[in-house]
């Protein structure tokens, strides 16, 4: 009971209050999105995700993070498994809406991509730990570089543009952590240039497109640049203090495309106002403050770069997603950690928390 008492007492318990919050908030946006359609099923299985969530990460925190730094094997293992669910997409899961991204379990949806985000920050941190000093050499940046392609190629033919970046935001960031050279990074920014020059012209569909130019030049109110403006005038409508909560008229009678998961933010400030959007952005800044910390303090690589890994995760996430609901990013379907709908990040966020508690507390 000691040891248990004592570890509970070493975890980071601003970290949780954060994420718990963040969660909460979540649960009440998507509970008062639910009272215009009459269907509270969305509020209900997140709350399942997150009592699962809320366990695997508190049992996390108990399991030795050195376990992932010294069995290569077992995640190289778990990287294979993850390629081979967004294989199986194209095969066992059903179409929604022209995607094939989720495999449907009963009532529940389950997303690969999600979790295997958290596969990749484990992977990189274990292989740049032991290769930081030895950067210079290009075979490294290229070896590390296919375990991010071979996914992102699966991922792009679903499609899933957004959980692409994240894969690359995630490679180059803790790549420029690593140590880069500044004459590598220039070359890699070069080829990502003109792999997005050969995906529009060849590989990009159309939708994907006017999504891209209706963000940079928003000519179709009533097509394409929908979705965004309703956003916008949700967000502008909120005020300081909001509507109140279930008072939204964008958000209560569907002019707001999707406001549980992609505009859950414009939804929080249509009802809560700039005071609401404020509370939520502390909220965020918190959570990356204290992940970052956990990264200072480390004391070998591994977890300083997973800590780092997945502070670049949660950031990058909470910026697209922001940017999509006051149109400085295109569409690109990718959720608000903790606070948007969805079993499968939900979940995968509370499972890098716990190895974070992990190596906080041990």
């Amino acid at each position: 009971m000691n040891a248990f008492l004592l570890h509970l007492k070493r975890l980071d318990w601003t970290l949780i209050t954060s994420a718990l919050l963040l969660f909460g908030i979540g649960l009440l946006s998507i509970y008062s999105s639910s009272l215009g359609r009459g269907d509270f099923s969305n509020f209900q299985k997140q709350l399942i995700f997150g009592a699962l969530g809320l366990v695997l990460m508190f049992g996390l925190s108990f399991f030795n993070w050195r376990a992932f730094r010294d069995d290569p094997y077992f995640i190289l293992t778990l990287y294979f498994i993850g390629i081979l669910a967004l294989l199986g997409l194209f095969f066992f899961a059903p179409e929604v809406r022209g995607v094939r991204r989720w495999y449907q379990l009963g009532f529940i949806s389950v997303d690969p991509a999600e979790f295997l985000k958290v596969i990749l920050v484990i992977l990189f941190a274990k292989y740049f730990s032991t290769k930081h000093i030895e950067m210079y050499r290009i075979r490294h940046i290229l070896l590390s570089g296919l375990y991010v392609v071979l996914p992102s190629v699966l991922l792009f033919f679903q499609p899933d543009l957004g959980s692409v970046l994240i894969f690359f935001g995630l490679w180059i960031g803790i790549l420029l952590i690593s140590g880069i050279r500044t004459r590598h990074f220039l070359i890699l920014a070069l080829c990502g240039i003109l792999a997005f020059v050969f995906a529009w012209n060849f590989l990009m569909l159309d939708y994907q497109k006017a999504r891209i130019l209706s963000f940079l030049q928003p000519r179709d109110p009533l097509g394409s640049a929908w979705s965004q403006n309703q956003s916008k005038i949700a967000i502008g409508s909120g005020g300081i203090f909001g509507k109140g909560f279930g008072a939204g008229s964008q958000t209560q009678f569907g002019f707001l495309p999707e406001p549980h998961t992609d505009f859950i933010f414009a939804a929080i400030a249509e009802e809560f106002g700039l005071a609401g959007v404020m509370v939520l952005l502390s909220l965020f800044l918190t959570l990356f403050w204290k992940t970052a910390k956990i990264a200072l303090d480390a004391t070998s690589n591994f977890p300083r770069l997973f800590a780092a890994g997945f502070a670049l995760v949660l950031i990058s996430k909470t910026f697209i997603n922001i940017g999509m609901n006051i149109g400085i990013f295109p569409i690109v379907g990718i959720p608000l950690p903790l606070v948007s709908y969805g079993g499968s990040s939900l979940t995968a966020t509370f499972i890098g928390l716990g190895i974070l508690q992990s190596i906080k507390a041990n």
